[in-house]
């Protein structure tokens, strides 16, 4: 009987070609990481630390397919640390306390261990307060790794005993250099036109992992001799969803930059962060709602149909649907985006509620408190009131903040817009107040 288990060399290479391209190209060195060179660069951070032979804890936070994994595995061989993964997805406590025992053991043996702990921000606050001990007494040498804005996910204590490396999307020709060692590898080029080619690495998004699955899928899907186009290359790959999570990051990330590309009056930028939300699933009404206070917040009275045109923006959503709803949304966008813009009210209101919650509770004037007793008009609840439409200018020039506050002045319209015709009421006002104080 043969033995299963005895070396074949031929099976160990056909074994060796059929593990995904991403495992068979994986770096060696970390001179062979594509990308990140402001960490592995002659100056890189990383290169820093290696230099001096010591190694702190850190928290490695990028997108995916960026070599966050690697570069710690790398890390550990290159300082000569015993490399300990787990996964926060898979793992809890009993799964950390065998790790800290091991640790514990390779140290009395002189031994480092370099802990690295896959998507790190999964792990609850309770464990991750478990890592502080071991990391303070030196048991382990931490590295975790993370897709999620850490100042939200992680713990202060952790954040403070780690120091975090942002790892950026791999660039057009770093993901250019990938396919070519995916070629050179598999000893042929990809059977795809340059457009084609173009449109595959724009397509990964900046992960190099995505980019491996799509170059293994073209080349399982073309036939002999075939050189596939971008539309057909597009029929034959699934194509990758954009990296956005409607409750984490890319979310938050997406919304600030469409509503600063609105405050900012571009209207092509704004629509390009419109599409790729919705693009990426992002619930239209949120966008709508969110439309809505920009109108409010950035435009206000400078144009007054800023807000009545995101309202009905909203409405036609509603009532159309999607797609055909997605439009009137994306006139809103241009709408407001080039719009005149005053942040006035927005401002004049938190005066006011910060005046408010600071001063208590104040009686306002008694001339302007109606009376609809005998014993509050006896009290002087309304007396001397002016019914301002009595008067010449339909304005009476009373005061009505309380005596406690005296006036105060919260609202300051900008010279821009309609808020120019009312800068000028308010200064014709503000004359006959005068004038009517000095009578």
């Amino acid at each position: 009987m043969a033995d299963l288990f005895a070396s074949d060399p031929e099976s160990a290479a056909d074994f060796d070609r059929a593990r995904p391209l991403a495992d068979q190209l994986r770096p060696r060195s970390l001179d062979e990481v594509i990308g990140q060179t402001h960490l592995l660069g002659p100056d890189g951070t990383l290169r820093r630390m290696i230099a001096t032979g010591r190694l702190g804890s850190l928290i490695l936070w990028g997108p995916p397919g960026t070599g966050k994994t690697t570069v710690a595995r790398l890390l550990a061989a290159q300082i000569g640390y015993t490399f300990e993964q787990i996964s926060a997805v898979f793992s809890g406590v009993a799964d950390l306390k065998k790790v800290f025992e091991k640790a514990r053991f390779e140290r009395l043996s002189g031994h480092k261990t370099l802990l690295f702990v896959d998507e790190i921000h999964r792990f609850n606050r309770a464990q991750q307060d478990g890592f502080l001990p071991v990391m303070e007494d030196g048991t382990v040498v931490l590295v975790g790794a993370t897709t999620e804005n850490p100042s939200f996910e992680l713990n202060a204590a952790l954040l403070s005993r780690s120091q975090v490396l942002r790892f950026e999307s791999l660039g057009l020709e770093d993901l250019e250099k990938l396919v070519e060692r995916a070629e050179a590898l598999t000893g042929a080029a990809l059977p795809l036109e340059p457009e084609a080619r173009h449109t595959l690495l724009t397509l990964a998004d900046g992960d190099g992992r995505a980019l491996l699955g799509l170059v293994e899928e073209v080349l399982a899907s073309a036939k002999d001799g075939e050189v596939l186009d971008a539309a057909t290359m597009l029929t034959v790959i699934q194509r990758r969803a954009p990296i956005y999570d409607k409750a984490q990051d890319g979310h938050y990330n997406l919304i600030s930059a469409l509503h600063k590309t609105v405050r900012g009056s571009d209207p092509d930028a704004a629509l390009y962060y419109f599409a790729r939300m919705l693009d990426a699933g992002e619930d239209p009404l949120f966008l709508a709602r969110r439309l809505i206070r920009m109108a409010v917040e950035d435009i206000g009275l400078a144009d007054p149909q800023a807000l009545p045109q995101a309202v009905a923006g909203r409405d036609a959503y509603q009532m159309l649907g999607s797609p055909e709803g997605e439009l009137a949304l994306a006139q809103v966008v241009v709408y407001l985006a080039l719009a005149p813009k005053s942040n006035a009210v927005y401002t004049a209101y938190k005066g006011a509620v910060g005046v408010a919650k600071s001063t208590g509770s104040p009686m306002p004037p008694m001339v302007i408190l109606n009376a609809p007793t005998k014993l509050m008009k006896g009290s002087g609840y309304g007396d001397g009131y002016v019914y301002d439409h009595d008067t010449p200018e339909a304005f009476s020039g009373q005061e009505y903040f309380p005596e406690k506050i005296g006036r105060q002045k919260f609202y300051e319209p900008v010279e821009r817009g309609f808020e120019r015709d009312l800068r000028k009421r308010i200064e014709y006002f503000e004359r006959l107040r005068a004038e009517k104080a000095g009578k």
